[in-house]
């Protein structure tokens, strides 16, 4: 399995780039895995959708439907697409540090 080294600590990550440890996950894994993912830089808004992400995976043990991101983060999805070019799932779901979703491509 491949790894990424962020600040001198090594992390497994899947063959996608979806770290697999998601307790190992914190904002410079989330800022490293954004420059792979085509953001260069986090702002307000990605930082309200990646924390939205997390909080949710971290009570429910799943990534939430993009319709619901939407509704309670209050973007479009296009809006999203434009903060995460690589989109919902794949993007801002592996800069959040979840596990690749399911029916992710």
């Amino acid at each position: 399995m491949a790894s990424i080294n962020v600040n001198g600590v090594e992390i497994e990550v899947d063959e996608d780039g979806f770290i697999q440890d998601p307790d190992k996950w914190n904002e410079e894994v989330a800022k490293y895995l954004a420059k792979t993912e085509g953001v260069e830089e986090m702002g307000e808004d990605h930082w309200k959708v990646v924390n939205y992400l997390r909080d949710y995976y971290l009570k429910f043990q799943i990534a939430p439907m993009i319709r619901k991101l939407c509704k309670e983060t209050g973007f479009s999805l296009k809006y999203i697409y434009e903060l995460f070019p690589s989109g919902p799932a794949k993007g801002a779901c592996k800069i959040a540090g979840l596990p690749k979703p399911t029916g992710c491509v």
